[in-house]
């Protein structure tokens, strides 16, 4: 434990998510993602002096790091800057609320931080992945009329619509632009969330929105993309503009999303069958052609990923996960938390 960390102790149950400077003025007004070192911080995959916390048995340097943490080790080396403590957590409770420090806060930030649909409004969500379901379900606790989940695997779609999607889309087979109007009205969509990276999708989304809609973008595509928009379709108020992580202060933002989950006000989704080590490349291919199935689950207890306890001097500290609700969690490769170093990076 690093001798400057004051938030967390050796024990402690943790989740992990980016990792900001802390002192610029972004910090102080509660939107760390707009640091101006966030990028080198989270992607350079090393410390902001070029060093790396990871080397290799023989001492030559690796790179870490990377989203801040590199929690996909089996240690991790992080700043306190990353660490979010979560407290009263059981075994059980803690397993499925790690993923909140990334995928669940960049879809549900994006429309309760940024867009913040009002009374009568509409939203369309742009890829039904596990960013666009949670933005899904945060659309759902306000107060937008109507949701229209879009995507190209119908069941995801219809995972959609358990969680709150009021309309479903699949661009591959229906016309987005029309089915936009249908369900939204011809005056346009109030809001876009595109989290699918697609550019033509980005450019459509443009045209979609109302006078004074947004398009928040959050998919990434390949450095370099590009989109194009008519300027003049954009000078009665209508917004493009990129989000990260949800724009979220992740310090009082991550706490808020696991008192929405503690009463089921959030749903959990699971995904099956467990990933062990190395499927990783064939469950991305059969994401992108539909073959790995996701079920809902309304079952607080559920496995959704890993957690991580802060550990002091690199000492393990583990747990083995117990959920009477799910026997795989307890022969998974989930079954152990991974031991985490806060270091004042």
């Amino acid at each position: 434990m690093g001798d400057s960390v004051t938030d967390v102790a050796a024990g402690d149950r943790v989740v992990l998510s980016f990792n900001s400077c802390g002192r610029c003025t972004s910090r102080r007004t509660g939107r760390p993602t707009a640091c101006g070192t966030y990028f080198p911080l989270n992607f350079q995959a090393a410390r902001p002096d070029g060093t790396t916390p990871i080397r290799t048995p023989e001492g030559a340097p690796l790179g870490g790091l990377f989203f801040g943490q590199s929690s996909l080790a089996r240690y991790a080396v992080v700043s306190a800057q990353s660490v979010v403590r979560v407290d009263g957590a059981d075994d059980d409770e803690f397993a499925l609320l790690v993923p909140v420090g990334c995928g669940i806060q960049t879809g549900a930030g994006a429309i309760l931080n940024l867009l913040r649909p009002e009374h009568g409004d509409s939203v369309a969500v742009f890829g039904a992945g596990a960013v666009g379901l949670s933005a899904v379900m945060a659309a759902r606790l306000t107060a937008a009329r109507t949701i229209v989940s879009v995507d190209v695997v119908p069941w995801r779609l219809a995972l959609a619509t358990e969680l709150g999607a009021t309309h479903t889309v699949n661009s591959g087979t229906e016309d987005l632009g029309r089915c936009l109007a249908d369900s939204a009205g011809p005056t346009g969509v109030t809001h876009v969330l595109e989290t699918t990276g697609v550019s033509s999708l980005t450019e459509l989304a443009s045209t979609a929105i109302a006078a004074n809609g947004t398009v928040a973008v959050i998919g990434a595509p390949t450095a370099g993309s590009r989109a194009s928009f008519d300027i003049s379709a954009l000078i009665d108020g209508r917004t493009v503009c990129g989000v990260t992580e949800g724009g979220s202060d992740r310090i009082t933002f991550i706490p808020a999303l696991i008192d929405l989950a503690a009463p089921r006000t959030l749903a959990v989704r699971e995904v099956r069958p467990l990933l062990r080590r190395g499927r990783a490349p064939p469950a991305v291919r059969d994401a992108k052609c539909g073959g790995l199935r996701t079920r809902l689950t309304c079952e607080h207890r559920s496995n959704a990923g890993r957690g991580a306890r802060v550990t002091a001097c690199g000492t393990p500290r583990s747990a083995a996960g117990r959920s009477p609700g799910s026997a795989l969690l307890r022969r998974g490769p989930y079954a152990q938390f991974p031991p985490v170093s806060v270091a004042p990076l």
